[in-house]
């Protein structure tokens, strides 16, 4: 086994690369929100990488959990203040299992597009409903597709040009695939990345969680809770573990 498409040259200038993602205005929000929903249970992160949520939520008293399939993601989280004190599976996440049930299942910062089948997003969902205990929560924070800023014809939506940096996401409308690629010319040598995504819908998220036994409790447009539009650029979903199941068939309260 690998570490997939985050090996050690992503992980070593991982957190300096993703630097606004770490700024405390960022983090702390995710945190708290986690927190409320985690309460007096546990925290399962899927796709745990070097700790940015991870660690401060653990650092709040909530018991941490993760899984990765990246060993130098892993490595990295291992390194900092706190890093040992947080069990990792190493695995796929759409499929590993851990020992326990949660309160709080988390995917965060887009990782769910790293599944880059449907099939693959599904089990996820499945994942999640098998560790989470009754009434637990399933959140994930996932952008929305950008496919409003393609015009006819065109499959390229640049998010970062620099003198000595570019990078750029190309959609496939008809399969939902992309892909985020990246350009770096250092003392006039370059090189060039690639990692491939999967898109998909606030709906057909909440289909996949409708298969898993979970129903939408709730959707935001960022983790303090402002309103989700037709015009948000991402959003936080949170989907619930039925408490009880009654002898209906399909019927849940």
């Amino acid at each position: 086994m690998d570490d997939g498409y985050f090996g050690e040259d992503v992980a070593g200038t991982y957190d300096e690369s993703s630097a606004a993602e770490f700024a405390p205005g960022v983090v702390e929000p995710a945190v708290a929100f986690l927190t409320g929903l985690a309460g007096d249970g546990a925290a399962l992160e899927l796709g745990i990488g070097t700790g940015r949520i991870a660690l401060p939520l653990a650092a709040r008293g909530v018991p941490v959990h993760g899984i990765d399939l990246s060993r130098a993601m892993v490595a990295r989280l291992r390194a900092k203040p706190g890093g040992d004190a947080i069990g990792v599976t190493i695995g796929d996440f759409a499929t590993t299992t851990v020992d326990g049930t949660f309160s709080v299942v988390y995917l965060v910062f887009n990782t769910i597009m790293n599944l880059t089948s449907q099939a693959g997003q599904v089990a996820c969902f499945r994942n999640a409903a098998v560790h989470l205990a009754p009434g637990g929560s399933f959140v994930i924070e996932v952008v929305v597709p950008a496919l409003r800023q393609l015009p006819a014809g065109q499959t390229v939506v640049p998010f970062q040009v620099g003198t000595t940096s570019w990078a750029y996401d190309v959609y496939d409308v008809a399969t939902q695939a992309m892909s985020s690629n990246y350009v770096e010319v250092t003392g006039g040598r370059g090189r060039f990345r690639s990692i491939p995504f999967r898109y998909v819908w606030p709906a057909e998220l909440d289909l996949m969680a409708q298969l898993a036994g979970l129903r939408l409790r709730e959707r935001w447009a960022g983790w303090t809770r402002e309103p989700f539009t037709g015009e948000s650029g991402k959003h936080i979903s949170v989907w619930r573990k039925p408490e009880h199941r009654d002898h209906g068939p399909g019927r849940t309260r």
